[in-house]
């Protein structure tokens, strides 16, 4: 099912500067402000081709690529292996450990069953990643999946070869740290690839990458089977979906600029479907949403203001089926199914393209920024939530079908520029 492939990554050299100077988190996260302080550190960093700037943005990634390629800055490691690569970090006080392997992985449709999507994409970041890619030649992050290794042979093979010290290994601003070990041995290759050979992939990140790679192949091979292909191939990185490292934050939901808000008069029209706990103390929240995730209840904390919150749980999940008929249990069960169908949409007529846009909400993982944003006045109110289950996505995906954006977000994201795919030469 899934093949996988060894490669030789391009990485910066010693001379460009310290690793954890050199590296960035994806793209999508980043800010004009955060941009300009990680270049502040290093000009090399790796932003610089990542995210670039100016009124030809793909077309000076490239300069500048080629220009740290002659000046050897960069360099395609001389052996083709892959790479294993860890996660070091803590959560509210606790330790995990993430760990994986990245290697090329051969590019499949969605409707082959062997990677799977779990959220929709917009066209407007698969646009932007492929004229990136168009003129550069290269893809700088690697895509997120998951598979199932449930006699952990994959696991326990990694863990072996990552007793060693690691090749690299630095922590970064927010306290992760990041450790790659490089693999070149054939035989410790050959034994992942045909334990992985019968697995699907998961997306958990980088769904508008991967969907960008389907589309570059596409325009640039003439058949997707034709393993000799280098652009029929993406760079990912492998965690096996049990691994006890797996965060998912959740994401909450904050309404702003509505035309009409009337609080009392939307807890009654919820009053059918939801039971409706009122004036519960702000500074609980969190912890009330963590026993009702324990007790597999579905249930969002409604904040509108001042220091208590409405705790709304859906009283008959049974109701999905008839509300989303089309859709399997799978994403009938989803709290973010919930949330959007029965309070979003239907009170709200915020709909999927509105939902899309921004138009009349925004997304954050960040509880106290949500808070903030509705005690501020700029914004009506906020639906905090409880993360997804990482076998909830599993299931959704397996099913064939998708979530809605913003549905996950894994934590921590992993660092861009330890390795990158080089797949042809930049453009002059």
């Amino acid at each position: 099912m899934a093949k996988i492939k060894p490669f030789k990554a391009l990485m910066f050299k010693d001379c460009a500067g310290d690793k954890k100077e050199l590296v960035c988190p994806p793209y999508d996260i980043i800010n004009e402000e955060q941009r300009n302080a990680l270049l502040e550190k290093n000009t090399h960093n790796v932003i610089r081709l990542e995210l670039p700037c100016g009124n030809e943005p793909y077309k000076d990634a490239a300069k500048t690529l080629k220009k740290w390629l002659d000046d050897g800055i960069v360099a395609l490691d001389e052996r083709e292996g892959i790479y294993i690569y860890e996660e070091k970090f803590k959560v509210k006080g606790k330790s995990y450990s993430l760990k994986g392997f990245v290697s090329l992985v051969r590019l499949a449709e969605f409707s082959e069953g062997i990677v799977l999507p779990h959220e929709e994409t917009l066209s407007k970041a698969k646009q932007d990643r492929f004229d990136l890619m168009t003129e550069t030649g290269v893809s700088f992050s690697q895509i997120y999946s998951l598979y199932m290794d449930e006699d952990r042979a994959v696991e326990g093979k990694l863990n072996e070869l990552s007793e060693r010290k690691a090749d690299v290994s630095f922590t970064d601003g927010e306290g992760v740290t990041h450790s790659l070990w490089c693999i070149y041995d054939e035989c410790d290759i050959n034994y992942i690839a045909e334990k992985m050979a019968d697995k699907k992939l998961y997306i958990a990140d980088g769904h508008h990458r991967y969907e960008t790679a389907l589309n570059f192949a596409r325009a640039n091979s003439k058949d997707l089977s034709d393993e000799g292909e280098r652009t029929n191939y993406c760079m990912m990185m492998q965690v096996n979906m049990e691994c006890d490292g797996l965060v998912v934050f959740p994401t909450h939901r904050v309404l702003h600029s509505l035309e009409s808000f009337d609080e009392k008069e939307l807890l009654e029209r919820c009053d059918n479907d939801f039971k409706i706990e009122q004036n519960l103390p702000l500074a609980e929240a969190e912890s009330v949403l963590k026993k009702a995730f324990e007790k597999g209840e579905k249930t969002f904390a409604f904040y509108c203001g001042g220091e208590f919150f409405t705790l709304m749980t859906l009283k008959d999940p049974a109701i999905m089926a008839e509300i989303l008929p089309d859709k399997s249990a799978a994403s009938q069960n989803l709290d973010v199914s919930v949330l959007h169908s029965l309070v979003l949409e239907r009170l709200f007529n915020i709909d999927r393209e509105n939902m899309a846009n921004q138009k009349n909400l925004f997304y954050t993982r960040d509880i106290s920024e949500a808070i903030d944003e509705v005690k501020s006045g700029r914004a009506n109110c906020a639906f905090l939530i409880n993360p997804t289950r990482v076998t909830e996505i599993r299931d959704v995906a397996a099913a064939g079908e998708k979530m809605p954006q913003k549905s996950t977000y894994f934590y921590p994201k992993l660092t861009t520029g330890l390795v990158m795919n080089k797949f042809r030469e930049p453009k002059e």
